[in-house]
C-alpha cells in the first residue's frame, strides 16, 4: 500500500530533487500527523525528520512515528543542516508558495553548498483527493454548519444587524467545536452585490435579500456554505434572480462528474447565467476544493483545465451581484464519486421567506 511518504518521493525525480524541507503548516499536519504550531520536516529518498523545539518533542513523537523527531536549539537552521548532511540530500527542494524571502534566505545561508530549488503544490497535489476518512470530517463540519444555518434563521429579522448575524454563528459553531475558517459573510439589501461582504454594522430591512458564506474547521478540516433567504415577501425580481442561481447551481453540480475539466463544470453554471444577460453579474469562479484549507486546488472555474477525480471535495457556488440591487450566491458542498456528485451540504435550497 502506498503511504504519503512514499507517493510524495515518487515525485522527488520529476521535480529534479532527492530531499524537501516542508514547512506549510497543513502540509506538514497531512505529511507527519503533528499538530503543534512549530516544526520542519526533511524528507530524503529513504528517510524522514521532524525538527522541534522543547515544547513539542514528545508530542512529536507520539504523533508522527514515521519520522525520526530532533530537538533544536537556536539556530533551527544548525540542525537543519546536520539533518540534511545526515541523509546525503544534495539538491533539497522547498514550498516556495509557502515561505518567505527571509526565510529562504536563511534556510540558504544555513545550507550554503547545497542546491537548493524551489518547488510548488507537491504535498497539494497528494492533498486534492481526500481519504474516507477526511471525508468523513468535512461531512461532519458540514452537518454543524447546517445545524447553525437552521439555527440562525430565527434571528434574522429586521432591525438585527449583520455583525450580530454573524456572532451568533460564530458563537454557535465555536460550541460545536468548531473554528471559523474565514470571516463570515452577512450581507444584506444593496450590500449583497459585494460577493464577499464581510458582516457589518447595517441592520437589516424589511425587504432585503440576505446572503450567509460562513463554514468551520472541525478537527482540522473545514465546511463552506452559502445561502441567500429573503426578509418579508419576495419581489418579482428578486424571486427571478434567485431561482436563476438555482438552476445554475443544480447544472454546476451535475456537470461536477469524475473526467470532466474545471473549465466544463464553471461553464455549465455559467452559460446559464450569461443566457439570462446576466454575464457581467458573475465574476468568479464557479467552486473551490476544500479541505485542510478553506481554499484548495483544483476549482471549477475559466482557470483551471485540471479533471476532476474521485474523492475531490469542492464547492459549487454561482452568483449574480448586481450593483445598487443586491445579490444572490447559492453553495454546497459536493463529493466527487464515480457517477453522480455527492451533496454534503443538506440545506434547504428553495428561497426561504423571513
Amino acid at each position: 500500500m502506498d503511504t504519503k511518504l512514499g507517493k510524495l518521493r515518487a515525485l522527488f525525480a520529476d521535480n529534479g530533487i532527492d530531499g524537501l524541507i516542508i514547512t506549510g503548516p497543513e502540509n506538514r499536519y497531512y505529511m507527519s500527523g503533528f499538530s503543534g504550531s512549530a516544526a520542519t520536516l526533511v524528507i530524503s529518498a529513504d528517510s524522514a525528520a521532524l525538527i522541534t523545539d522543547f515544547r513539542y518533542v514528545e508530542q512529536a513523537k507520539a504523533q508522527a512515528p514515521e519520522y525520526r523527531v530532533h530537538m533544536h536549539k537556536n539556530p533551527m537552521t544548525d540542525t537543519l543542516r546536520e539533518v540534511v548532511r545526515e541523509m546525503g540530500v544534495t539538491r533539497l527542494g522547498f514550498e516556495s508558495d509557502r515561505i518567505t524571502f527571509s526565510e529562504y534566505d536563511t534556510f540558504a545561508k544555513a545550507l550554503e553548498g547545497l542546491t537548493m530549488l524551489p518547488v510548488k503544490g507537491l504535498v497539494e497535489s497528494l492533498r486534492q483527493i481526500k481519504s474516507e476518512h477526511e471525508i468523513e470530517l468535512i461531512a461532519k463540519a458540514v452537518s454543524i454548519t447546517d445545524d447553525a444555518f437552521d439555527y440562525i434563521l430565527g434571528l434574522i429579522k429586521p432591525g438585527v444587524t449583520e455583525a450580530e448575524i454573524a456572532n451568533e454563528l460564530l458563537a454557535f459553531m465555536i460550541k460545536r467545536d468548531m473554528r471559523p475558517s474565514f470571516d463570515f459573510i452577512v450581507a444584506s439589501g444593496v450590500r449583497g452585490a459585494m460577493p464577499h461582504g464581510v458582516a457589518s454594522d447595517k441592520a437589516i430591512e424589511h425587504g432585503d435579500l440576505v446572503t450567509l458564506d460562513f463554514g468551520g474547521f472541525y478537527r482540522r478540516y473545514t465546511s463552506d456554505m452559502t445561502r441567500t433567504v429573503v426578509v418579508g415577501t419576495p419581489s418579482d425580481e428578486q424571486r427571478s434572480i434567485y431561482d436563476l442561481v438555482l438552476r445554475a447551481q443544480l447544472a454546476g453540480i451535475e456537470a461536477a462528474r469524475a473526467g470532466s475539466t474545471g473549465v466544463e463544470v464553471d461553464r455549465a453554471s455559467r452559460a446559464i447565467i450569461g443566457e439570462a444577460g446576466h454575464a457581467d453579474h458573475f465574476g468568479h469562479g464557479l467552486g473551490h476544493a476544500v479541505g485542510l484549507e478553506i481554499h484548495e486546488s483544483p476549482r471549477f472555474s475559466p482557470a483551471d483545465s485540471s479533471a476532476i477525480q474521485p474523492g475531490m471535495v469542492l464547492s459549487v457556488e454561482p452568483g449574480v451581484y448586481v450593483p445598487g440591487w443586491g445579490g444572490v450566491r447559492i453553495e454546497d458542498l459536493v463529493v466527487i464519486t464515480d457517477g453522480e456528485a455527492r451533496v454534503l451540504t443538506r440545506s434547504p435550497k428553495h428561497l426561504i421567506q423571513l
